[in-house]
């Protein structure tokens, strides 16, 4: 069989894993070609890092279900980094793989490892155990992820709210999910656009994974290969077939957040493979056929960058088969209620503490603000109220916008221009809540000048 005719799932996966994103940490499991064949055939995605370094920059590319890390001694740096993710919440499963030393396998278990397995890792030992753990300990492991992205697992995806905007959302939703379509959904930072694009794979009877992958959040020059995968040996350092994030989504829904920064090369790659709905992996020779459904979101805009070509046009409407337009907290302000409380009686459960009274005055407060944030900013206020037992000191929700209130000529006069220009790139950042990408569009620079910039405004202040 040629190496992309070998289906990604296999026939028989275990039973309770199949969905599951798992990445394996160590460099003996990297250069493991029979492991790597194997774990591909058992779960939906799964990822190789030859070491930490390499595995850190992995991690905010996709939810894991489960990490496993090889562990050479009780003072391998790698266990400290288990203990880091345990504790931070990071990964919802470690499992620490290492020989049968009681001493280490002790020490493993110490910083939080859910299972410890023999090295070298055998792929169905780790199956088994996923298997096995998939609704006990693992299910366990995944609720706080599942709590606050509302996310499968055991608590469905909700759209809370009852307001006219809420209910045309969710009947667009409830209308278009089972469907095909490609559907594009625009809203502002905060109002909760992955939820709405979980809700319509929920809904849309799809058996494969819900994959994100954040446009912003991958550098440019390695994005090609996380969607479409690459062929062993089609560039330095691919010492292994990949399969791309098409692949991974098969029979499911890929998720495209902030599409506005993909590059336009790939823009057209990503227009040929939801007209053909095949993909050509870099490095190979011939295109293989994928079974996947898109959902794409931005940021108020999109179409405005068509003028300035930041966009490709054909994209544009391919994406925008079915739109969905989520409104801010502002315009939505009869739901803030229900949020808060609904909210704050997710997050205590999450954090073990007894919730806090909103009383009617607090939410009539509440109710009367803006939320620049939106759901978010909410959510995150009512965290805050929960950690202090009452309304925070700092009762008033930062609102960036309040930037916008100072005079024109606020600069000294006995500043420089570059001065001015490192100020005011400083305020557009604390106005978009410290959005990067969004404050490089209206800067009307690129993100890699932003970050330059930024960069030598540190560099100034560390001087002084």
């Amino acid at each position: 069989m040629a190496p992309y005719d070998q289906p990604p799932f296999g026939n028989r996966p275990a039973p309770g894993i199949a969905g599951l994103a798992v990445l394996v940490v160590g460099p003996a499991s990297c250069r493991d070609d029979s492991l790597h064949r194997s774990l591909r055939h058992g779960v939906s995605i799964v990822e190789f890092a030859a070491g930490v370094a390499e595995a850190e920059r992995l991690l905010p590319r996709c939810h894991f279900d489960c990490v496993v890390v090889e562990v050479a001694s009780p003072t391998d740096p790698a266990l400290t980094w288990v203990g880091q993710l345990r504790r931070a919440g990071s990964a919802p499963l470690i499992c620490a793989c290492c020989p049968q030393d009681p001493a280490l396998a002790g020490a493993c278990q110490r910083e939080g490892a859910a299972g410890i397995l023999a090295q070298p890792l055998d792929a169905r030992a780790l199956l088994r155990f996923l298997g096995t753990h998939a609704s006990g300990a693992l299910g366990q492991a995944v609720t706080p992820a599942v709590r606050t992205h509302g996310a499968g697992g055991t608590l469905p995806v909700q759209l809370i709210g009852d307001s006219p905007p809420v209910r045309r959302v969710r009947a667009m939703v409830e209308r278009v999910a089972p469907t095909p379509a490609t559907v594009l959904i625009e809203g502002e930072t905060g109002t909760g656009k992955e939820l709405i694009a979980r809700l319509v794979h929920e809904r849309s009877g799809r058996r494969g994974p819900f994959v994100p992958v954040n446009c912003g959040a991958i550098p440019p020059e390695l994005m090609e290969t996380e969607l479409f995968g690459h062929a062993k040996g089609a560039f330095t350092g691919a010492h292994q077939q990949r399969d791309g994030l098409f692949v991974a989504a098969k029979g499911g829904t890929l998720f495209l957040d902030e599409i506005i920064e993909m590059r336009s090369d790939l823009q057209v790659k990503l227009l040929r493979a939801l007209e053909e709905s095949r993909i050509r992996p870099v490095g190979a020779d011939r295109e293989i056929p994928i079974d996947v459904r898109i959902v794409a979101s931005t940021q108020p805009g999109l179409r405005e960058q068509l003028a300035n070509h930041r966009f490709r046009e054909d994209l544009y409407y391919r994406l925008n088969v079915v739109h969905i337009v989520l409104p801010g907290l502002r315009e939505r302000p009869s739901d803030i209620a229900l949020l808060a409380q609904h909210f704050m009686r997710r997050v205590a459960d999450e954090f073990g503490m007894a919730p806090v009274e909103l009383d009617a005055a607090l939410l009539e407060t509440l109710c009367a603000r803006e939320w620049p944030g939106n759901v978010r900013e909410l959510r995150n206020f009512v965290e805050r109220t929960l950690l202090m037992g009452g309304l925070p000191d700092d009762d008033t929700p930062d609102d960036p916008r309040a930037v916008q209130a100072e005079p024109a000529g606020a600069y000294p006069l006995d500043w420089t221009l570059e001065e001015v220009k490192q100020a005011h790139i400083e305020r557009v950042l604390a106005r978009n809540l410290g959005n990067r990408s969004a404050t490089a569009r209206q800067l009307g620079v690129s993100r890699k000048t932003l970050e330059r910039r930024l960069g030598r405004g540190r560099e100034t202040a560390e001087e002084t």
